[in-house]
């Protein structure tokens, strides 16, 4: 029998329903929410600290409308497991080799690359390795020059240079329930602090203050010096590939200068730039904006790719 036009409807509005799964990587369960036709051109939304993919929770929906969207935890983040430090190499470069074996794992060839903070150094070994599977890049509140760098980042510096206890005596106490609010409300005005809903830092919080989660946490904290080290490395990656990038920032952000969204400017000849009067969990506050956003980055992306295709 042929399908009617209402069950038809019912089935592309089911597939654009979250789903929650997990799937075994190398030995570790990763945790991951997906929604969208896998047809349609794939996102993969890679979060940060303190986050998991809760973070996407308010755009996953509206993106799979017309994308095949993907956002998994991150190892030691939300829902994925957190294997102690002796068994697992918590840097950004293994961390990217477990995200590859997961899109190897769900047969995601080619995507968008969505990355923020934690999740854009683990992003960019993932474009760097293999520039041909990367459709463009958005990136919200991710930092990649040194521009993006303020004087608070001189202790920490100091520390990656020379981790030794003296340096990391001088870091501030940052992995706490406080911190972890400020994550989300920084020095922000109460009239844009009382837009954030407490929800995410709670549950962020439950699940960083679990059993030797904080020193793991440290130790991928430890390895943004190889980051760094690593700006030339994306710089040229833009230079030479020039991955179309759609930029979305908080302008409060306590950890990211302003001035990194220019830096992205000097070397990227297709950017669109978006700042928003938020802090450096946007997505908080700016989701539908972002979600539309994001749909039309895509859409132009794939329309363009095909006008080229004709040519």
């Amino acid at each position: 029998m042929p399908v009617r036009h209402e069950e038809k409807h019912q089935m592309h509005d089911h597939r654009r329903k979250t789903r929650h799964e997990t799937v075994n990587v190398q030995g570790l369960d990763i945790f991951y929410r997906h929604a969208g036709d896998p047809e349609l051109p794939a996102i993969l939304l890679l979060h940060g600290y303190p986050n998991s993919s809760y973070a996407f929770r308010n755009i996953i929906e509206p993106l799979a409308r017309t994308a095949h969207v993907v956002a998994p935890d991150l190892p030691a983040f939300g829902f994925s497991a957190a294997p102690p430090a002796d068994a697992y190499d918590y840097t950004f470069e293994n961390i990217a080799d477990t995200i590859e074996a997961f899109l190897d794992a769900l047969e995601l060839d080619r995507f968008f690359l969505f990355a923020t903070d934690f999740g854009t150094p683990v992003g960019y070994h993932l474009a760097t390795r293999r520039p041909d599977r990367i459709r463009g890049l958005i990136v919200q509140n991710g930092n990649a020059h040194d521009d993006g760098l303020g004087p608070e980042w001189n202790g920490p510096k100091a520390f990656f240079a020379e981790p030794t206890a003296a340096n990391r005596a001088k870091l501030p106490e940052w992995m706490n329930f406080e911190t972890t609010r400020y994550q989300y409300i920084g020095n922000q005005p109460e009239r844009l602090a009382c837009l954030y809903p407490p929800e995410g830092w709670h549950l962020d919080w439950e699940r960083l203050s679990r059993p030797g989660i904080i020193d793991i946490q440290f130790k991928i904290f430890s390895d943004y010096g190889s980051h760094i080290a690593r700006f030339p490395t994306i710089r040229a990656y833009h230079r030479e590939h020039q991955p179309p990038c759609l930029l979305l920032w908080g302008r409060h952000d306590p950890f990211f200068d302003l001035n990194e969204i220019m830096a992205y400017n000097r070397t990227l000849d297709s950017l669109e730039i978006h700042v928003f009067e938020s802090g450096h969990q946007l997505l908080e506050t700016h989701s539908g904006e972002c979600a539309d956003l994001i749909s039309r980055f895509m859409l132009d992306v794939e329309a363009d790719g095909r006008s080229v295709a004709l040519e």
